[in-house]
């Protein structure tokens, strides 16, 4: 038996069959705040173009992996560049002209998929975080870092630096005439609003005790997706995820006041993304996220 801490979200097909109906694709529905249940091969084609104005891609990373039942095989490098290409080719239409693309990748995926994005679109950057989590290796280095290339469709994008500052503790704080210089003086102690670099630190994974956390193996984090759309979008702006998972790109974009289109192939990962999503109705906090700007680990 759980422990009554235990918040993961780990409903049963039987238990969301209600949740599921929500989930159901026609060519006809409304796109708009939706998560669907279906292959994101065979639906893309019914989404409007230019019907997004950020991409969150979280694809099958190239190694072996159960996704509730559903095992991704990992595939010889030129399988996995001609799925790639393949997915890229169907979201590089819904994207809009002005709009960017996230795509996530572990360090071996992105040997890959760094090489192909600059045929689709212009690549701006790679940021790397540190997920604390992972297995050790007896031959190897443990791996506890994953990348996100940051693209755009072109030349014009958005990009709101102050919605993601981050504030960092001051370790040696300076004044000038007695004043603190370029940082705050709190009860809580001295921070600085500090600009983001493309090496992440202050991520924690979901586990059991969050709220956020369900049973999907491979689960992004509120407080990473958060800063992508922040940066990447704006409110009533439209945010398309075509591998939804466990539905952390449609919770998030919700909490933050975005739209919403996730499509994802696994009938029990909607289930518990419409449980979040439901969820989110009353409580739109995001762990790490005040509202205004990003704590580093471990702060109040």
């Amino acid at each position: 038996m759980n422990s009554s801490r235990n918040k993961t979200i780990n409903i049963s097909l039987e238990e969301g069959k209600e949740l599921l109906e929500a989930c159901t694709f026609s060519k006809d529905c409304d796109m708009l705040d939706r998560c669907f249940n279906g292959d994101l091969f065979k639906t893309a084609k019914y989404i409007p173009e230019g019907f997004a104005d950020l991409i969150i891609a979280d694809p099958p990373y190239n190694l072996r992996k159960d996704y509730g039942g559903e095992v991704f095989n990992k595939k010889k490098e030129a399988e996995y560049e001609e799925f790639t290409r393949r997915w890229l080719t169907e979201v590089k239409r819904i994207l809009k002209p002005d709009g960017s693309i996230y795509v996530c990748c572990d360090w071996q995926t992105s040997l890959i998929i760094g090489r192909i994005l600059p045929e689709f679109f212009t690549v701006r950057n790679r940021i790397t975080w540190q997920r604390e989590k992972g297995r050790g290796a007896r031959k190897n280095w443990k791996n506890s870092m994953e990348d996100i290339w940051f693209c755009t469709a072109g030349e014009d994008y958005k990009f709101n630096l102050n919605a993601v500052k981050i504030k960092k503790r001051v370790i040696a704080p300076y004044k000038e005439n007695g004043k603190p210089k370029d940082w705050e003086e709190t009860e809580d102690g001295n921070f600085r609003l500090t600009c983001p670099s493309n090496f992440w630190d202050d991520i924690t994974v979901p586990f059991w005790s969050m709220k956020e956390n369900t049973a999907h193996p491979t689960q992004k984090p509120e407080k990473l997706i958060a800063k992508l759309i922040l940066a990447s979008s704006d409110k009533g702006d439209t945010v398309f995820d075509p591998f939804g998972g466990s539905g952390t790109t449609a919770v998030t974009a919700k909490k933050l006041g975005r739209h919403y289109l996730s499509i994802e192939k696994n009938p029990l990962y909607c289930i518990w993304t419409q449980r979040r999503l439901i969820n989110a109705d009353s409580d739109k906090t995001i762990q790490g996220y005040n509202g205004k700007v990003f704590f580093e680990r471990n702060i109040k």
